[in-house]
């Protein structure tokens, strides 16, 4: 009930009138035509008399005390609100965005929240396998290793990782090694066929004495001489045979890196293996146009496939596919693809391995740890690829790069283990045949016995009829590539490949055992991690837009958890957007002291304090965890901040400009030879720059602006006569500011400091000051 009435001062406005206890709640206000808010009173009264004619007042509050109590929880709000700049205000866009920033660092942490949801980590028995089959019943296992380009894959290196795998604790009468050369070069071929000649000495070596790593090169280096009590622990005998093998390893690396360097064979070289024809690189050849050069180099039914104490040797194939202008080749995917299609001719085992030319095996047991799961009773007919964990041996003791990672590895891919199973990422991955030549899941796979023919054939017959299965036409109007092989159509074929296979039901393995099964060459430059990350971000995006993205084409069949996995990935290169904002605009506002953050008194404060102290101590805590160190938890945290501002950055442009056909996917293969100076930067871990990447010069520039928003901001703390005001309500860009300016001290180090030949180039270290200086001096004329 709500009555007024007019006197002649005073408006009065009744609120309410309880009959119970006679009280009477009313308003009065002053009839002043300039009355404001203030003039208003309140009364609390009570009828009282025996005929309820009198008022008694029990409460009485005046304007003032009024107005403060009616706007106080308005007042109060407004103050914990009063960091998020009014409409108009300075900084209010700039709010916005960082809002929408924590808004996608949120969803993105759910995603990566998927990885540690359901861990699962696994042992093998090899001892309960090999009483289960003996080796006449092991499945037969074809090798795959795959490169591409001599200058930049030596064939020293490549050869290595040949004889590494060539020596397997396994039955070698049941493996076949094929080396996939899509450089087409006869530098490679020639180091394969000394490779052939060295592992008839090699492989009764390393079976004899139980010898790991089994790649000569890493075997030798791990030895410095043949007195090494952690490695020769036997009798003289195994030091005199140490002493031999090394020689004759030494003579035929002399002899490789001879022709390496030189770049192409003398006809003297030739001559010493005339049972090998190099006749397919004549006048007319030309490494994106030549026909099919295929060569089984050993072949165990022949006197040459014999070690030196008459075991049989691994069969040993030579493949470069057919290469023409008018076809386009796919890539990594193409090669593998026509690998399955040549080997399925020649030895067709029931299990592939493919490995990266760099990445030699460490462990001579993988095989079988890999068939504990493929051939389990009860879950392996499920199970289409046992993945394991890529490991360098190169990476230093803080990982200056992050090359290894830890996490990853460590981590989450047991996550994804636990929802059915990792990506496929390319290398160290064991595959069942049938799987990849299109066998579907929950079908019967009758394995196509080509051994009898195979007896019967010659070597020659052999080579003949497997060239055609890597010709260009023998893909045309065919499944391969699309329900069959590995997936064609983008950078990152092996992810891609993957998924296509789980959504069809079949599960993967992730295997992790504590000695690493494989070990490749990292990148030792800045430059190298920018360019493979950004092709890495690059091929998962477009796979998150593409038909077979995890949200869609994976939808209901896979795991929420897996889909969630997949997509934390393949949504690698959006981060960019929201890290590349936090890394300066909060910074740039520190020069015309306008706040973005609650003050340090607000309660808003907390969840900001409370989100950074959890999420880092986690993160270090896992890294720790994982076997790595405070300094590499560190520099891991650069490097996640410099891939975000850069490989991630061109690679969703590239991605955008990709799917508005302006310009097409390129597999950039990384280098794996350094000079020497380069390597002993990075054995010091000494960040390496040297050129004039325009990534380099985004980080320079980022790095350079918030050096100057610092030096800025502690201008005015030291000149400055409301210090304490600075601090309460600008702390948390200052502390982001710091962290930024600490994080980038090697990058300070080689813009300004450093003389070596690692520094940043000079020039570019004149364009970013200028241009950092510019935005600077501009943003705060403008605001």
């Amino acid at each position: 009930m709500m009555i007024s009435c007019t006197s002649l001062s005073h408006k009065i406005t009744l609120l309410a009138f309880h009959p119970d206890d006679g009280d009477v709640f009313f308003f009065s206000r002053s009839n002043n035509d300039n009355n404001v808010e203030e003039d208003v009173e309140f009364f609390q009264c009570r009828m009282v008399g025996k005929n309820h004619n009198q008022i008694e007042t029990l409460l009485h509050l005046p304007r003032r005390v009024l107005g403060r109590r009616t706007n106080s929880k308005v007042e109060r709000e407004r103050t914990l609100l009063s960091f998020i700049p009014k409409q108009g205000q300075i900084g209010r866009w700039a709010w916005i965005g960082l809002l929408a920033a924590e808004l996608w660092f949120g969803f993105y942490w759910i995603l990566t929240q998927s990885h540690r949801w359901n861990q699962l980590y696994r042992n093998t028995f090899k001892d309960k396998l090999s009483q289960r089959f003996d080796d006449s019943e092991l499945p037969c296992v074809d090798i795959f290793v795959c490169t591409a380009d001599p200058t930049i894959e030596p064939p020293l290196m490549v050869i290595n990782t040949v004889l590494s795998v060539m020596s397997y604790d396994y039955p070698s009468e049941k493996l076949s090694v094929y080396l996939s050369d899509d450089g087409a070069s006869d530098l490679t071929f020639y180091a394969l066929i000394e490779a052939s000649n060295f592992a008839k000495h090699w492989i009764p070596y390393c079976k004899k004495y139980q010898i790991e790593p089994r790649s000569p090169a890493a075997y030798f280096k791990s030895n410095i001489s043949s007195s090494s009590s952690s490695f020769i622990k036997d009798s003289h005998d195994q030091a005199r045979a140490f002493v031999i093998i090394k020689e004759i390893y030494e003579e035929m690396a002399t002899r490789i890196e001879k022709v390496t360097k030189w770049g192409q064979l003398s006809e003297e070289d030739k001559s010493k293996h005339n049972a090998f024809t190099f006749s397919h690189w004549d006048s007319s050849w030309s490494r994106s146009n030549h026909h099919t050069i295929l060569q089984i180099i050993i072949d165990g039914r022949e006197q040459n496939g014999k070690d030196v104490g008459g075991c049989t040797l691994p069969t040993l194939v030579y493949l470069a596919r057919e290469k023409r202008p008018q076809f386009h080749h796919n890539f990594k995917a193409g090669a593998m693809n026509a690998l399955i299609r040549v080997s399925s001719e020649i030895s067709n085992g029931e299990i592939i391995l493919n490995v990266d030319c760099d990445m030699y095996t460490n462990n001579s047991q993988s095989i079988k740890d890999a068939l504990c799961f493929l051939l389990d009773e009860e879950q392996g007919h499920e199970i289409a690829y046992v993945q394991f964990p890529q490991k360098f041996e190169n990476v230093t003791k803080n990982d200056l790069y992050g090359n290894d990672l830890r996490t990853i590895s460590s981590v989450e891919f047991h996550g994804l283990d636990g929802y059915g199973g990792p990506l496929y990422i390319g290398s160290g991955c064991f595959h069942r045949r049938d799987v990849l030549s299109g066998r579907k899941f929950g079908t019967e796979f009758e394995k196509e016995e080509k051994k009898e023919n195979r007896e019967r054939e010659s070597v020659r017959e052999l080579e003949e009829k497997a060239k055609e299965l890597a010709s260009c036409s023998c893909e045309k109007n065919s499944l391969w590539g699309k329900e069959k092989g590995l997936k064609y159509g983008c950078p990152v074929e092996d992810v891609i490949t993957g998924l296509s296979i789980q959504s069809q039901g079949w599960k993967s393995v992730y295997c992790n055992p504590t000695r690493p099964a494989f070990l490749g060459v990292a990148p030792t430059s800045l430059d190298q991690v920018l360019v493979q990350h950004k092709r890495w971000s690059e091929g998962d995006l477009l796979i998150m837009l593409s038909k077979y993205s995890p949200a869609w084409y994976a939808y209901n069949k896979i795991s929420l958890g897996l889909q969630l996995g997949y997509s934390a990935y393949c949504l690698w290169a959006p981060n960019c957007l929201a890290t590349l904002y936090y890394s300066f605009i909060p910074s740039l506002y520190l020069l015309n002291a306008t706040p973005l953050f609650p003050k340090v008194s607000s309660p808003w404060i907390i969840p900001f304090v409370y989100v950074i102290f959890a999420k880092y101590t986690y993160s270090l805590v896992e890294f720790l965890w994982s076997g790595g160190t405070v300094l590499g938890w560190w520099n891991e945290q650069r490097i996640w901040l410099y891939k975000r501002t850069t490989s991630y950055l061109f690679a969703f442009i590239d991605t955008i400009l990709n799917l508005l056909g302006v310009t097409n996917s390129a597999f950039v293969i990384t280098a794996k030879v350094t000079d020497e100076d380069v390597s002993e930067r990075f054995e010091k871990e000494i960040m390496e720059f040297g050129t004039t990447s325009p990534m380099f010069t985004i980080l320079a520039v980022l790095a350079t602006i918030n050096l100057f928003c610092f030096i800025g901001v502690a201008k005015e703390v030291v000149v400055g006569k409301d210090i304490a005001r600075v601090f309460e309500t600008m702390s948390m860009q200052i502390l982001l500011c710091g962290v930024l300016i600490l994080i980038n001290l090697p990058l300070y180090n080689g813009l300004f400091l450093r003389k070596d030949k690692g520094k940043m180039p000079s020039s570019l270290t004149v364009k970013s000051v200028a241009f950092a200086l510019f935005v600077c001096t501009s943003f705060t004329f403008m605001y």
